[in-house]
């Protein structure tokens, strides 16, 4: 019984029809629970939604714990006390927990900005547990993850660098530091708010500069992540037809 429970509630395969119902009822579910935090106001039709998608967390969650073991592959009651420390796990109970009253009710006291209604987006992120598509993503970004280090690094330091220049170039435009850096991520992003610029002449030169090389540094990870997404799902198509 819990051997087909673990079939069912993990990723469905093509050929497992309960499985797939149950992944479709459960991405269905989380649309649904994340419509309220589309408003500000709340309604006793959002209550319901609430009131129901947390109860079907929470069996979820319980199923999840009760298979723990065949999850982990770890034998023994070690399992079910390892399972909930395990970075979906949290997530899943982040998202029940904000769901109660009095939890919400402790955070307005602490004055943390509604912090509760804030984990309820954390409901999006069980996506990642159901959707195939999803997961041949983070397949993708597991393995490509060097690659990707070391783009981030070549971004990270170059913004520093470009900020650090016009900070000096330009040190009227920019009232500190974090001003420029700010400048210098939105260059390198090519966005262009336009709230801070460089005046001068050289201010602008480096400007042109920062964005000519950012559209560069920006266009490193679209091409690793593309060909890597291409490369798994070409992988996804072979282990399917074998």
């Amino acid at each position: 019984m819990r051997d087909r429970i673990f079939e069912i509630i993990e990723v469905s395969k093509d050929d497992d029809k309960a499985s797939t119902a149950y992944d479709t009822v459960m991405m269905i579910v989380i649309i649904a629970s994340l419509v309220p935090l589309a408003f500000k106001s709340t309604n006793s039709v959002f209550k319901v939604i609430d009131l129901i998608s947390t109860i079907i967390f929470i069996a979820d969650y319980a199923l999840r714990l009760f298979t723990a073991d065949k999850k982990l592959e770890i034998k023994g009651a070690a399992a079910f006390f390892i399972y909930p420390l395990t970075p979906m796990a949290i997530i899943d109970l982040l998202v029940i927990l904000s769901s109660f009253s009095f939890i919400s009710n402790g955070f307005k006291v602490l004055k943390m900005l509604r912090l509760a209604r804030t984990l309820r987006i954390l409901r999006a992120a069980k996506f990642l547990r159901y959707s195939k598509n999803l997961i041949i993503i983070l397949n993708v970004l597991k393995k490509e993850r060097r690659a990707l280090s070391a783009v981030a690094t070549l971004a990270v330091a170059y913004i520093l660098v470009s900020a650090l220049v016009i900070f000096n170039v330009e040190p009227d435009s920019f009232s500190n530091f974090f001003d420029a850096i700010y400048w210098a991520t939105v260059s390198l992003t090519t966005v262009g708010y336009g709230d801070i610029y460089p005046t001068s002449t050289l201010g602008r030169i480096v400007t042109m500069l920062s964005s000519i090389f950012g559209i560069a540094i920006i266009a490193l990870p679209s091409g690793i992540i593309t060909g890597g997404y291409l490369t798994e799902i070409n992988n996804y198509k072979d282990n399917s037809n074998t």
